[in-house]
């Protein structure tokens, strides 16, 4: 790239750069659709072997610089493509991504792939998984706890130095491995199957949870119990964020000079916005967000905005700094 471009970027208003950006990315993707349509065809006439590579997966990492990941996902984009051409149709236009493709692609069938593209359009990755796994549902996973090796670190070798070439040891290194996240995997339509590393002190209270509970659930099941304890959890977290009760009483009154927002106020506004962050772009795009929402005031407090249902609305913590930071900077543009 030349590095002129880097200083052309920056001289772009924020409209231009957004414009550039939904252009640039429209044509990566038709880009992409293209060079998976010409894979296809390399498929076809073996072309890569007189290239001299046995497959066009080596083809693909070694001349075109894939990674293994991202050539695999093409590969299957292009042996899908030749049977289906409307998924590179779609891929181009931007409705589903390669993603979505290599996970469809076992399902895909000439008698159902208009109607499975069609309830894919613009799906994310776990909602595809959710499709897939209703199409071909899995038994469910039995309830299991096993002990782990207690292994946080592990010891790996740099590559051989120059001195180590001549004859000298390696040099051993302590490499801290970050713990996996937990894995969510969609069994059916309507069962899930979790894993997660749980501490000595969950484990306990796990069992605890499963003494406490054998009337109702006589057999220990660990996904009932914990269906339980969450059920408890929300309804805790919710009294607490936003005054969620079944019987509300009537609020004693709020001094208008407060910045308290009351309980009742919280609760219509969470309920009005449906526990989402309700800010909503230039391009009438509302935030998906439902983690760290915060109660914002859209007049802010310090230029008198009150608490009230019309002045209070969700934000996510990104949003709020967002608005704050948008109200600082039209302060200090005023005239005073």
């Amino acid at each position: 790239m030349n590095p002129d471009t880097f200083s052309q970027i920056t001289q772009l208003t924020d409209l231009e750069l957004l414009k550039r950006i939904e252009l640039l990315a429209q044509r990566e993707r038709e880009a992409t659709a293209i060079l998976i349509a010409h894979l296809a065809e390399m498929e076809a006439r073996r072309l890569y072997l007189q290239e001299g590579y046995s497959s066009l997966f080596t083809y693909c990492t070694r001349v075109l610089r894939f990674s293994e990941r991202a050539a695999y996902r093409r590969m299957e984009a292009a042996k899908i493509g030749l049977k289906f051409p409307i998924v590179l149709e779609m891929l181009s236009a931007g409705w589903i991504n390669l993603t979505t493709i290599t996970l469809l692609a076992p399902e895909l069938t000439p008698a159902n792939h208009q109607k499975l593209l069609a309830a894919s359009k613009h799906k994310t990755r776990k909602q595809i998984e959710r499709i897939v796994a209703a199409l071909r549902p899995r038994p469910a996973v039995p309830s299991t706890i096993r002990q782990l090796p207690n292994r946080t670190a592990s010891l790996v070798f740099n590559p051989p130095s120059k001195a180590e070439a001549a004859g000298e040891p390696a040099t051993p290194v302590l490499e801290i491995r970050p713990p996996k996240r937990p894995v969510v995997v969609p069994l059916s339509a309507k069962r899930y199957q979790v894993a997660f590393t749980a501490t000595q002190e969950t484990h306990e209270l796990l069992e605890r949870a499963q003494d406490l509970l054998r009337h109702q659930i006589p057999n220990g099941d660990i996904g009932e119990v914990i269906a339980i304890a969450l059920k408890v959890l929300v309804r805790e977290l919710e009294k607490e964020k936003i005054a969620a009760t079944d019987r509300p009483r009537n609020g004693r009154g709020t001094d208008p000079l407060s910045r308290h927002i009351p309980a009742a106020v919280r609760r219509q506004v969470w309920k009005r916005d449906g526990g989402q962050c309700a800010f909503v772009g230039h391009n009438g795009s509302r935030c998906p967000e439902r983690g760290f929402l915060e109660f914002h005031h859209v007049e802010p407090y310090a230029h008198g905005g009150k608490a009230t249902v019309d002045n209070i609305a969700l934000r996510c913590r990104a949003h709020n700094g967002f608005e704050a930071d948008l109200h600082v900077g039209r302060a200090r543009s005023e005239p005073g």
